[in-house]
């Protein structure tokens, strides 16, 4: 018998138009955008900024008694957010000492200062809530302790006593004399220098912000030039305060506005051209 020859598989090679049949016939995968979901704009709780802590609060004025209530109920605070007045009360049982948001029974609750002083607790917030924020009569009655405002007070009075300290100890002796004429008047003809600087620094320490601003009027030295001009009789200022003249003729110079101070008007004119002219003339005759 004769044997069977073993047949071969021929596999043709792929070509190119093979490649590309396969090509089409596969479907492309486009990636889809992501489509982001709505964000709903949904408000933010407001924090919460009251400070846990202990309140003391004092009646104002000088009188302690040993014992004082203030209402705790039948008092109202107008809420600015709703628009009409709440109702106020203060209850032991109660999270809130409004009214309207109270639940079940209210047992109302006495506020007492004792020696002029009430201290609350920390976990007292209802209370401390109702004295520091909604009473009727705080900061007419009664007011709260603030160490920190107290402190901050204290030292912005120290900084301008300061300052006018020092302003005082740099001023030449032409505008510490305007300055203190303002404060003590003609009296300052007779002081001497050191008389002059002593007193100065006093008044800057008592009362530093009048102080400082007499130093930042830039009319205080022209009043004053004019005062001294009145006192050497250069100038004669008439007994109605409303005309001011030549010392050794009487001419006059110039007439005082209505309901103005004569001294601030003639310091006012010392700055016109006329002014100047004369200002420099009694200048001469007072050097």
């Amino acid at each position: 018998m004769a044997k069977k020859q073993k047949t071969q598989k021929v596999v043709e090679p792929l070509i190119e138009k093979d490649f590309e049949e396969v090509a089409v016939q596969t479907p492309k995968v486009v990636d889809q955008p992501k489509v982001k979901a709505p964000v709903a704009n949904i408000p933010k709780p407001k924090k919460e900024t009251w400070e846990i802590k202990n309140r003391v609060y004092y009646l104002k004025g000088n009188k302690k008694p040993v014992s004082r209530s203030i209402r705790s109920s039948n008092i109202y605070f107008f809420d600015e957010e709703k628009g009409f007045e709440r109702e106020l009360k203060y209850c032991q049982n109660q999270k809130t000492c409004f009214v309207d948001e109270m639940n079940g029974d209210q047992r109302l609750e006495h506020i007492v200062f004792r020696d002029g002083a009430l201290y609350v607790n920390r976990e007292k917030t209802v209370l401390q809530k109702l004295l520091s924020l909604y009473h009727p009569h705080r900061n007419n009655i009664f007011y709260e302790h603030k160490p920190q405002q107290i402190a901050k007070s204290q030292l912005d009075d120290i900084n301008i006593e300061v300052d006018a300290l020092i302003a005082a100890r740099g001023l030449d002796i032409d505008m510490a004399e305007a300055v203190m004429r303002t404060e003590i008047g003609s009296k300052v003809s007779g002081m001497s220098s050191k008389e002059l600087k002593r007193d100065l620094l006093i008044f800057a320490k008592s009362n530093p912000g009048l102080f400082l601003e007499l130093v930042s009027d830039e009319n205080v030295v022209l009043r004053n030039f004019g005062i001294r001009a009145v006192e050497e009789k250069i100038l004669n200022l008439s007994s109605d305060q409303r005309t001011f003249s030549w010392g050794s003729n009487n001419r006059k110079l110039m007439n005082v506005p209505f309901d103005e101070h004569p001294y601030s008007a003639l310091a006012a004119w010392f700055k016109t051209d006329e002014g100047m002219e004369i200002y420099s003339n009694i200048e001469k005759r007072l050097n």
